[in-house]
């Protein structure tokens, strides 16, 4: 059972899951906005807020934890110029969810994610 343990599986083996944030995160960041299933976007949101709040601080060593998760080295250092302008007077929340319709294929429920 799997009782309180929060992060979620996604039918996948840790390494390909892994793989797939940094993936959909590395994404999230360059085009602005997703679309892609509501469990995948949910546990993104985690991810990409995690980048952004990185962002926020602007260390030497935040910048090589944001180099070590994100795929594109310029796209690193173009999120550390423009978070600080962009997301400087927020908390938190920087994404936002929204409920699109259901997939074609499977009945999946789809989600639009994108940067506020």
């Amino acid at each position: 059972m799997r009782h309180q343990c929060r992060v979620p599986q996604l039918g996948r083996p840790a390494d390909q899951r892994k793989a797939m944030l940094r993936g959909l995160t590395t994404q999230l960041i360059r085009e602005g906005r997703v679309t892609t299933t509501r469990a995948r976007a949910k546990a993104l949101r985690d991810q990409a807020e995690r980048m952004i709040s990185l962002a926020k601080e602007g260390t030497l060593s935040s910048r090589r934890r944001a180099i070590g998760f994100i795929y594109d080295k310029k796209l690193v250092h173009s999120l550390f110029e423009k978070a600080q302008d962009r997301y400087g007077d927020r908390k938190g929340g920087y994404t936002r969810i929204i409920r699109t319709v259901r997939r074609r294929g499977d009945n999946a429920e789809m989600a639009i994610i994108e940067l506020v």
